[in-house]
């Protein structure tokens, strides 16, 4: 079922979608569009208005969204299994209790988005600012993370085990009890050390410069 260029903000659609079509919205307007529960795996979202989109619970595994977005965009409960986003605004979007399993964020504007208290294996983020969002308790474990901004983000009790972050920011970010064991910094911009960071970074690799900012931060001068 296509939909092209059509106003469907503020109506509900889970009813008219039917669960053996594949689906694709084309620069659609979803303003606050009803679609709790529906069937839309390996749907197609391309360049359409998602402000207040309420996703819930819905069957979006293959789905790809490229172009668009909106702010507080609803995907709690929702099964993403190989999901794509592409150049999207999902600032303030919600993803707790998603189901999220080789999605992957490309180019997103991730502003005040959370994550925190998804499920799955995980996901993959790059070239995206997640400024100010909540990765509570996320594995982002032996991934590369390139290009992202995580600057004032909580990452609290989130596990980079063995990832490397390339051209990446982690200034003022919480790390409480975050996990960077083998980790490579090398890349990363890792903002004022303060005692949590130096805690988190625990077993990570960086380089000499990062090491002597760390150092002259407590007072003490490499020579």
């Amino acid at each position: 079922m296509n939909f092209d260029g059509e106003d469907l903000s503020r109506k509900t659609l889970a009813d008219r979608l039917p669960a053996d079509e594949t689906h694709v919205f084309r620069e659609c307007d979803l303003t606050e569009t009803d679609l709790r529960g529906a069937a839309l795996a390996g749907a197609r979202f391309e360049s359409c208005v998602l402000e207040q989109t309420d996703f819930r619970k819905c069957d979006l595994d293959g789905a790809a969204f490229t172009g668009g977005g909106g702010m507080r965009t609803r995907f709690n409960d929702a099964d993403l299994i190989d999901v794509t986003f592409t150049d999207v605004d999902l600032s303030s979007a919600q993803f707790g209790g998603a189901l999220l399993t080789d999605v992957s964020f490309t180019g997103c504007r991730m502003i005040g988005a959370a994550l925190t208290a998804s499920r799955g294996t995980g996901f993959s983020v790059t070239r995206s600012n997640l400024m100010l969002a909540n990765l509570g308790g996320c594995s982002l474990r032996g991934r590369h993370i390139e290009g992202v901004r995580f600057d004032d983000a909580d990452l609290s009790g989130c596990d980079f085990t063995e990832a490397v972050l390339s051209d990446c920011r982690l200034i003022g970010t919480r790390l409480l009890l975050t996990k960077f064991a083998k980790a490579d910094l090398r890349g990363a911009d890792l903002g004022q050390p303060d005692d949590d960071k130096l805690r988190a970074f625990t077993g990570a690799i960086i380089n000499q410069a990062q090491a002597s900012a760390i150092l002259a931060a407590r007072g003490i001068t490499v020579l």
